[in-house]
């Protein structure tokens, strides 16, 4: 891998959001930093000022500008003391990154959920396939919880040693992830459209959502301390879905889109025995919603700790599953297993691969 500078704790990550990059950087000291594509500089500032009282610096810029030049350059200045008047910084530093998009057509994605604050498993399991990859998916869990800060700098190191900044990343928040102190401020480690952390995107002919069901159990369950309000959460999600399905022609149904997925931590077609029977009329409705308008060809979760392909009307279908769902991530106490994707319009590979190269599982999956 690049050498990084030394006040970055990882190389540059590159997330897609809606119809967005955003280009993260956790770091080790103060700084002030924008990013560089074809002379344009896109800042992480707010409201012209620049930030430096954060541990991860987000830069935005759209998807088209940073396909079309194949590279970026995350410039920075160290802060030595920031004042009023006259603030000390350092020169400008800079480094450049090269850059693959997403190409119309068949694409190849690794997946990892319940990483549960281990790195080198994940990666590991990864390896064989890093050159192939198109893009990651992170789906929830990565950190064990939120209850230290830089438990953030799990997320981005495995999609920093896995991609180099060089392909894009798809991020998805668990369940685990809302437990702790930083929970409440986890958006601003993580991608997020408009302070949400459910969005949509756009890879090539890959067209995706992203849905979070937030915690698993009802809100006012004692192991939560009434810390979370999920269900309120969750219907503004509902009309999140509604609202994508309003607008389908710019979304699932424009043009070059043959691919359709949806990313979830909570496999949320399928009820679990109680305390986690939640939200059935909820669940239903999202299913419902998108199975007869997106008509999504994947859903990909996390969260069981199991691997398994269910088709439609299988026995873990409880609520009307939109497409077939994959559950991708199978964390054991020797080894760690996940999810390889080869898809194309017609159809998907599916491979559950572990740490130590193993291919378990060889499936493929063929679209109607």
């Amino acid at each position: 891998m690049k050498q990084i500078p030394e006040c970055f704790d990882t190389a540059p990550i590159v997330y897609a959001v809606g119809k967005n990059y955003q280009i993260m950087v956790p770091v080790n000291k103060e700084t002030l930093m924008w990013v560089e594509v074809c002379g344009e500089r896109y800042y992480d500032d707010v409201n012209g000022i620049l930030r430096s009282r954060c541990t991860t610096h987000r830069m935005t810029l759209p998807m088209e500008a940073l396909d079309r030049a194949g590279e970026y350059t995350v410039g920075y200045r160290i802060i030595n003391e920031r004042k009023p008047y006259f603030s000390d910084v350092s020169d400008e530093m800079y480094y450049t990154s090269n850059f693959r998009p997403v190409k119309s057509g068949d694409v190849m994605f690794y997946h990892i959920a319940d990483a549960h604050n281990r790195v080198d498993e994940p990666v590991r399991a990864a390896a064989p396939y890093k050159e192939k990859l198109d893009f990651l998916v992170l789906n929830g869990d990565v950190p064990n919880h939120s209850g230290k800060i830089e438990y953030f700098t799990t997320i981005h190191k495995i999609a920093a040693e896995i991609t180099e900044g060089e392909i894009p990343v798809v991020f998805s928040r668990g369940n685990h992830d809302m437990r702790g102190i930083y929970a409440e401020n986890i958006c601003e480690h993580t991608p997020v459209e408009n302070g949400n952390s459910f969005f949509t995107f756009r890879l090539g002919s890959l067209w995706g959502i992203v849905l979070d069901c937030g915690e698993d159990k009802p809100d006012d369950h004692p192991e939560y301390g009434f810390t979370v309000a999920c269900e309120a959460f969750r219907r503004r999600q509902t009309a999140f879905i509604k609202k994508v399905i309003a607008n389908a022609d710019d979304e699932y149904a424009a043009d070059g889109v043959t691919n359709r997925v949806v990313i979830c931590h909570n496999p949320f077609s399928r009820q679990l025995p109680p305390p986690f029977d939640i939200e059935k009329e909820t669940y239903t409705e999202w299913c419902t919603l998108l199975r007869e308008n997106v008509k999504p060809q994947l859903m990909i979760c996390g969260h069981v700790h199991h691997c398994y392909i269910d088709k439609v009307g299988c026995e873990r279908d409880h609520l009307g599953q939109p497409c077939t769902v994959v559950a991708a991530s199978r964390p054991e106490k020797e080894k760690w297993i996940g999810g390889m994707f080869s898809m194309s319009a017609e159809k998907c590979n599916i491979k559950f691969t572990d740490d130590s190269g193993n291919v378990l599982t060889d499936e493929d999956v063929w679209f109607n």
